[in-house]
């Protein structure tokens, strides 16, 4: 689970209150049941808000904690929502009624991370973290017989447990900038051989 990589347009198609997904610190979490849990309460009005979206900037990235700051009147160190209290983070002013959690809170409990946000999209729009035999498995949606595919590149047969890099198909795109190309100037491009070995769908 946590070695698969998602492009931030595949978080931000899931942006409703059932199917809820958000980005931060270079994470891809699944937080629908946890927003079901909460369904119809304020508390979850932040969440809902950004949907689909990276949250990143609610987090200390040294600590992977909720960001914290020191209350002007009370001198308390409190949570910092800026767009409201979301679900396990504690009064922005200290009360008795309040109750430490018994449990890791949602940004650290690992039953809703689905994987890391990539590093950075490809012009094919893959992850360039993915190897292309996960590439394969997403295209599969569309061609159900993507595995009777040889993947080739300058006439070479590529590794699918590589990712594009580790089959020496760099991403030249920085280069171009530097020298105030258009990045699509030069695009690799990758051959499918189709082996015609009937396998089915």
């Amino acid at each position: 689970m946590d070695n698969l990589h998602y492009l931030p347009a595949e978080v931000a198609i899931h942006n409703k209150p059932e199917d809820i997904w958000v980005s931060f610190l270079g994470k891809v979490y699944d937080l629908s049941m946890l927003v079901d849990g909460y369904e119809g309460q304020d508390i979850i009005k932040p969440l809902l808000a950004y949907a689909g979206k990276d949250i990143s900037e609610w987090f200390d990235p040294r600590t992977r904690d909720i960001q914290h700051y020191i209350h002007p009147i009370t001198g308390a160190r409190i949570p910092y929502t800026p767009h409201g209290r979301i679900p396990d983070v504690g009064p922005q002013v200290p009360i008795t009624a309040w109750t430490p959690l018994e449990r890791l809170p949602w940004w650290k409990d690992p039953k809703y991370l689905l994987g890391n946000l990539t590093e950075g999209a490809r012009t094919i729009r893959v992850c360039k973290e993915d190897t292309l035999k996960r590439i394969a498995e997403r295209i599969k949606p569309f061609n159900s017989h993507v595995g009777s595919y040889t993947f080739k590149y300058n006439n070479r047969v590529l590794d699918m447990d590589k990712t594009l890099e580790e089959n020496g198909i760099g991403d030249d795109r920085g280069k171009f900038e530097d020298v105030n190309l258009p990045e699509d100037d030069f695009i690799p491009c990758l051959m499918l051989y189709f082996n015609d070995d009937l396998t089915v769908g």
